[in-house]
């Protein structure tokens, strides 16, 4: 409020405006989430993924009716909430909240997968990143099927999945973060209803790890260029 109130300074920049207002909303919400996230329940993940929606909302609604957008998410903010388990956690997500908010208006839900490659990830929150193997999927998994169909590489439309027997039923769907334990796998997967999650899904039978770019080396003594010398 008192930042509306004083909004006379971005008259001449709505967009330095509008950044300045999504800033505070950034520390309201990050104030809510630490606060939340002590108690270690699905309410700090609500509160993170209803600030993503907000957050897509206000930016629709600066860059006018005719405004489209394309959100570049995990699938277990992507995909909705609702065709796995996190439902009976009571959590929600943004795919989920899209589609609530503006199923009519256009919103088109796309997943990704793999049957087996590599990634990288970290052992634990804070950790080095590193290279790490994605093994084979489980026997019996969404991945484990799609790789069984000797189909190397697919685009699943969901609108043609459903009309298969049996695909209402829930399997195992890999979830691959930040934090991975190659050698944990029963724990990597969410129970899905594939084509209820998403209006697609594409599935690459392999894949390789990214290249990080721009990293910064972990040094055990300042360099030569340091300014004030060893």
């Amino acid at each position: 409020m008192k930042l509306r109130e004083q909004s006379y300074p971005y008259t001449s920049d709505p967009e330095a405006g509008f950044n300045a207002e999504q800033n505070s909303w950034v520390a309201v919400g990050a104030e809510r989430y630490y606060r939340t996230m002590m108690r270690a329940d699905a309410d700090s993940w609500n509160i993170r993924d209803m600030h993503m929606a907000d957050t897509l909302d206000r930016l629709m609604d600066y860059h006018g009716p005719q405004a489209k957008a394309i959100v570049w998410e995990h699938n277990t903010h992507v995909g909705d909430a609702r065709a796995t388990d996190m439902a009976d956690a009571n959590m929600i997500n943004v795919g989920q909240i899209a589609r609530e908010r503006h199923q009519e208006a256009g919103v088109y839900l796309v997943g990704f997968g793999s049957y087996q490659g590599t990634v990288i990830a970290a052992e634990q929150w804070g950790a080095s990143m590193e290279r790490m193997p994605a093994p084979p999927a489980r026997q019996g998994s969404w991945e484990d099927l799609l790789h069984r169909t000797g189909r190397v590489n697919q685009l699943l439309l969901m609108d043609e999945l459903r009309q298969v027997e049996g695909v209402d039923t829930p399997r195992g769907h890999r979830a691959i973060g930040v934090v991975y334990h190659p050698t944990h796998e029963a724990g990597n997967y969410v129970p899905t209803v594939l084509p209820e999650r998403y209006d697609a899904f594409l599935f690459f039978d392999k894949t390789e790890a990214l290249h990080p770019l721009h990293l910064q080396p972990e040094l055990s003594e300042p360099p030569e260029t340091y300014p004030w010398g060893v």
